[in-house]
């Protein structure tokens, strides 16, 4: 099968077509001739290694602690190809989506997964009726992660709520599933994604370039900052006392982060997200519902992997990059 062969860590060059054995499914699991997955801003991160130290030395020790031994990518839309004997729910023609974690894998013509989630963050389930699996593909990262802060944030009707990086594959997904629960939604990324998150339900749009939303004069009950980049003691005059900051890259903010849980009254949290296959499901409804829908900026063929991870470490991408397989 034709895969991706991830034997440096680097830059996208690092990266390249090649040719591996096809596998085989163990009892548990499925065989899914992958149709399409997509390249994140994480898999960049992962294919750098580009991680602060107490976060590179544990994924070195499970990746390759010289050289990295695995495929890359973490979702995935396609077709279940074969079963394990123990597999219940799923059957050969299913089209099904999901994650494998930090199993990795999915840039690749096919993989196998566990049919049931695992401890990797993985999940599989059956794709959405209404989406391409193109589309599907764009889902369980950026959708499932923001589920689980949106709940966290237990938004109300009226709520206010500033999302920091909401042009990215969880931004996009957090600014609909805010609106579904009737708040007051502000987001804040670059110029040219603007428009786009508006169109999502965005009441209010902020240019992080030539405007600080701390120093607007508005105050939130939310701050759920993706990206990492908001500074505490800037942003404490934007957020409510008592209020709450949502962080999605936590490691790049724990020490502020604990500093700012000890010294004012404003509740930090500061996790790596823990989505379910139930989130998955949950996604799914919202979507044959119509009520969520994903955004795809570029889509680019297995063999321009690298051209893929060129464009998503611009920054500039809009919502989600996809890598067809064909």
């Amino acid at each position: 099968m034709k895969a991706i062969i991830w034997d440096r860590y680097g830059p996208p060059e690092v990266l390249r077509v090649g040719i591996l054995e096809k596998p085989s499914p163990k009892d548990d699991e499925l065989l899914v001739r992958v149709r399409a997955t997509t390249v994140t801003k994480g898999d960049c991160e992962m294919r750098a290694l580009d991680f602060p130290l107490v976060l590179g030395l544990p994924i070195r020790l499970w990746i390759g602690m010289f050289k990295p031994r695995k495929i890359p990518g973490t979702e995935f839309a396609g077709v279940v190809e074969a079963v394990g004997s123990s597999v219940t729910n799923f059957e050969v023609g299913d089209e099904v989506f999901g994650s494998t974690g930090m199993r990795l894998g999915t840039n690749a013509e096919y993989l196998c997964v566990p049919e049931a989630p695992d401890d990797m963050g993985g999940a599989v389930t059956i794709k959405p009726e209404n989406m391409t699996f193109e589309q599907a593909a764009t889902v369980p990262f950026g959708a499932r992660d923001a589920l689980h802060f949106i709940r966290l944030a237990g938004l109300e009707p009226g709520s206010k709520i500033l999302i920091n990086g909401a042009g990215g594959s969880i931004g996009v997904f957090a600014v609909q599933l805010a609106r579904l629960e009737e708040a007051e939604v502000t987001a804040v990324d670059s110029a040219e994604k603007l428009e786009l998150l508006h169109q999502l339900g965005a009441d209010h749009v902020i240019d992080y370039r030539t405007q600080d939303f701390a120093s607007t004069g508005d105050v939130y009950d939310v701050i759920f900052d993706v990206v990492g980049t908001v500074e505490f003691a800037r942003a404490n005059n934007a957020l409510k006392p008592g209020g709450m900051y949502l962080l999605a890259n936590p490691v790049s903010q724990m020490l502020s982060g604990m500093w700012t849980r000890l010294t004012t009254d404003r509740e930090v949290i500061m996790q790596a997200s823990s989505p379910t296959v139930e989130d998955l499901i949950a996604v799914r409804e919202q979507i044959e519902a119509g009520k969520l829908r994903t955004v795809i900026d570029r889509e680019y063929p297995l063999e321009q992997i690298v051209e893929a991870h060129r464009y998503v470490e611009t920054g500039a991408k809009q919502g989600n990059v996809v890598i067809t397989v064909n």
